[in-house]
């Protein structure tokens, strides 16, 4: 049986705790590895080695930290397969989805090459009789990453890319279902160039993650996973005098209205909610039909279309929509879902329990599913379903559907599908959530732009990634200065900080 460690001070470690979690493929069911669950010592011990080699890499000039990422992204790029793999085995993704997974971490990492320009300080002359100010950016020193296992490249490259070109040492904690693709992106961070110890990847579970946040010497923690661990993680690093930055759940509505394309809307519905079996916090799972009739022209449309997805295993070819989710539990727990729906009176009009495919008569497979005339009381509703199940929530009216979605807990992403200009104005100035799209099922920003949920969706600060990520992990220091001996040559000389 294999068996996965850490990555420590640049190389694969075997842990000493004597404590692993099994490693299963979704698709066959099989147990696959088992990963070493690290102590509170050895988390301790790879904080300390981190604390100092991160020294001597924040004094590197922020352009060789940049062509550090340069290397890092081509080497990326070279691994793109491989990455794909390690995802789908551990996850269950599709190859496709999977290539599209490290995608997405990569721009992530591309943006971070202009590190040196988004690193700038600040800089007023005369802000007084004879005196300056400039601020400049500074790391924070160790900080954490804590990653869930739906995307096992896509957040990890999140969190490492603004952390490290900003000059700090980063401990990333993977979920302990998906450990070796973080491993595997350590491994291409050293041979870009990052020193040892910079990058430590420390497996474990829930204790790990105390350790973490207990530990005085980590500044910072992102985190992304479900609300109330969210909620934990953000109320322990906080007490403790961390930054925080924490994404929970959510449950992403689609309001269609009766003027919107129906074809489109029920294309993009199928992606949006079926997509990667359902296991994106930026999923559609409400779909909010306004007026009479819009429900049952969106049912006309939907029901084809999501019995024509074919779900397999990753290794089915290019035709299979999606795969397994990502545990029995999970499976178990979307189906109970289901059948809760069905008790609670909501129409199940198509059904995708008890999917059995051949040769894969033990994968975590859940088919599509589709429920109408759902109610904002049933426990369907209500819950982050996290799998390939679109719920139909049926309004009267404009005013109603956006009543729905605000008074929702969750504010990750909300779409608008509406041939109405004014309609689409006004859902996006007015609606309490994140991040909006006009005519677009699933509104996640490019890498340059911030991700960023609202409500019960993040606790802390909201900057996920791009530009204002490094303002997350970096300090500003403004220092206000008195020139004492003018100028020569061009040259400002002695200068002191004032109290």
């Amino acid at each position: 049986m294999k068996e996965i460690g850490h990555w420590i001070n640049g190389k694969l470690v075997a842990g000493t705790s004597g404590r692993f979690a099994d490693v299963f493929n979704p698709a066959t069911g099989e147990l696959q590895a088992k990963v070493a669950l690290a102590t509170t010592a050895e988390l301790d011990a790879a904080v300390a080695d981190a604390e100092k080699a991160q020294v001597a890499w924040a004094a590197t000039n922020p352009q060789r930290r940049a062509r550090v990422m340069m290397k890092f992204a081509e080497l990326i790029n070279a691994h793109m397969d491989e990455l794909a793999e390690l995802v789908s085995l551990e996850h269950g993704k599709t190859l496709p989805d999977a290539r599209g997974d490290v995608q997405r971490g990569l721009e992530v990492i591309e943006v971070c090459m202009g590190a040196p320009a988004l690193l700038k300080g600040e800089y007023t002359d005369g802000a007084g009789p004879g005196i300056d100010i400039y601020s400049m950016r500074q790391a924070l020193g160790v900080v954490a990453g804590i990653t869930p296992f739906n995307f096992p490249a896509m957040i990890p490259l999140w969190k490492m890319g603004p952390a490290l070109s900003a000059g700090n040492a980063m401990i990333l904690k993977p979920s302990e279902r998906c450990p070796s693709t973080s491993i595997r992106l350590a491994q291409l961070a050293q041979e870009a160039g990052l020193p040892d110890g910079v990058l430590q990847v420390v497996n474990g579970d829930k204790s790990v993650v105390d350790a973490i946040l207990d530990n005085e010497t980590v500044q910072a923690v992102g985190f992304v996973g479900s609300t109330p661990i969210a909620q934990y993680i953000y109320g322990r690093a906080a007490n403790n005098g961390k930054r925080a930055q924490c994404f929970g759940g959510a449950k992403n509505h689609m309001i269609i209205m009766p003027d919107a394309d129906m074809d489109k809307a029920a294309d993009a519905l199928v992606g949006a909610s079926m997509g990667a079996a359902g296991e994106r916090c930026m999923a559609i799972s409400v779909a909010v039909p306004v007026g009479e009739g819009t429900a049952e022209a969106l049912i006309e449309r939907l029901v084809p279309k999501i019995e024509k997805l074919k779900v397999g295993p990753y290794t089915g070819g290019a035709d299979v929509d999606f795969g397994p989710v990502i545990t029995a539990q999970a499976k178990a727990r979307i189906e109970g879902l289901i059948a809760s729906g069905v008790d609670a009176g909501a129409t199940l009009v198509v059904d995708g329990r008890n999917l059995n495919i051949q040769g894969y008569e033990n994968g975590y497979y859940v088919g599509p599913t589709l429920f109408d005339n759902v109610t904002p009381d049933m426990d369907i509703y209500l819950q982050e379903i996290f799998g390939p199940v679109l719920t139909m929530v049926r309004q009267d009216s404009y005013e109603d559907a956006l009543k729905l979605v605000m008074d929702n807990e969750f504010g990750n992403g909300t779409s608008i599908f509406t041939a109405d200009g004014d309609t689409a104005r006004d859902y996006a100035s007015r609606v309490n959530v994140g991040m909006v799209g006009i005519n677009f099922p699933i509104p996640v920003p490019l890498s340059y732009y911030t991700f960023g949920g609202w409500k019960k969706s993040a606790f802390g600060d909201l900057n996920q990634y791009g530009p204002d990520a490094f303002r997350f992990y970096t300090k500003t220091k403004t220092v206000t200065a008195r020139w004492f001996s003018g100028i020569k040559d061009g040259v400002a000389l002695n200068f002191k900080a004032l109290d």
